[in-house]
């Protein structure tokens, strides 16, 4: 995680700088299955590489994910196929780590008190990177199936809560990983001083975080394109791209009382990042299969 949280640092700022390539993500809804599928192409020096990601709302009830992804990743030199990565797990990483990063730009250096909302392995990889860069003394997650926060709680030694009000009182760094397409926590409850990671929702059709919230805070996105078009932030909203924050071109938060809110809606120069890291730490482990094609 710490190497994935280095690594969104340098994607982020590389995006800012102008310094990465990256298209607008695809989007392709299937009729009448209620699914979507995106393509997200990028090119980070020296990470080339494309995610293929389809999102079916009815898979869960199948027995199947919600989500399918696969990311290939390329010589840039060349345009070769290197490797062939499983995409859950690599999202999981990256988006996990794309907080950390936030975190550890935005949130009060003495932030110890964590609140997750969700507990699937988006969730989990919040926790992880929340802990690499801050000093976490409690950690709290709700989610609406108990078994599910209680499972987490179990595998992550965080407590499990009975309301999204009893996970955010008091805490310091608030992580929003879920599905919802309404807030999953009431902004009056949050205190001064909070740190907001929003890494649920990716459509203007979902939305984790009260607008209040919003209000509130200041807001740093992982891309303004991406914010205004996939999480409908309004751009005047918008105080700087967290790439902006990391090359200190924009100031991070002004006070410890400041509400600070990081929006990321995920995106193709952190799936290439952090391939070329997975790839890398691959073939110094020997690890993975060999195929020709």
């Amino acid at each position: 995680m710490h190497l994935a949280i280095e690594g969104m640092k340098h994607a982020f700022t590389r995006l800012s700088t102008g310094e990465a390539m990256m298209p607008p993500r695809s989007r392709l809804d299937i009729p009448g299955a209620d699914g979507i599928l995106l393509t997200m192409p990028a090119y980070v020096e020296p990470s080339l590489a494309v995610k293929v990601v389809s999102v079916y709302s009815n898979n869960p009830a199948r027995g199947l994910p919600l989500i399918y992804a696969t990311v290939l990743a390329l010589d840039a030199a060349t345009g070769r196929l290197l490797a062939l990565l499983e995409g859950a797990t690599l999202t999981a990483i990256r988006t996990g780590a794309a907080s950390g990063a936030a975190t550890d730009a935005l949130a009060n250096a003495d932030a110890g008190i964590v609140a997750i909302l969700g507990s699937g392995r988006q969730a989990r990889t919040q926790l992880e990177a929340v802990a690499t860069v801050r000093r976490v003394r409690e950690a709290r997650v709700y989610s609406p199936a108990r078994e599910h926060r209680e499972a987490f709680a179990r595998e992550t030694g965080a407590r499990a809560v009975s309301s999204p009000e009893d996970a955010v009182s008091g805490a310091d760094i608030i992580c929003t990983a879920t599905t919802s397409a309404t807030p999953v926590f009431d902004g009056r409850h949050l205190r001064p001083g909070a740190h907001i990671n929003a890494v649920g929702s990716f459509s203007p059709e979902k939305q984790e975080v009260d607008v209040d919230t919003i209000a509130r805070s200041l807001v740093v996105v992982d891309s303004r394109e991406s914010a205004v078009a996939e999480a409908g932030i309004p751009a005047d909203r918008i105080h700087a791209e967290l790439g902006e924050v990391l090359a200190g071109r924009k100031p991070a938060r002004s006070s410890p009382a400041q509400i600070t809110y990081f929006k990321s809606c995920g995106l193709a120069v952190q799936d290439a990042v952090a391939a070329g890291i997975a790839l890398e730490q691959a073939t110094a482990r020997n690890l993975g299969t060999l195929v020709n094609l």
